[in-house]
């Protein structure tokens, strides 16, 4: 369960994001939607090599 700590006189729309940007962090959106459709093993694996490079090459162009 998510518990946002509100501070005295504290706007509502602030509680809102502290609790939208907690509840992105716990992933349960991610993974629902994941779980809505069946990718194959093979198809995972080519889309981690993929982006596997392209965080090498964006670590490369940065130093």
């Amino acid at each position: 369960m998510i518990v946002v700590q509100l501070k005295e006189g504290e706007n509502i729309e602030r509680a809102l994001k502290k609790f939208k940007r907690k509840f992105e962090k716990t992933g349960v959106v991610k993974e629902l939607r994941t779980r809505q459709a069946f990718t194959k093993p093979s198809v995972k694996k080519r889309k981690e090599k993929i982006h596997a490079v392209y965080v090498k090459q964006l670590q490369q162009n940065e130093s």
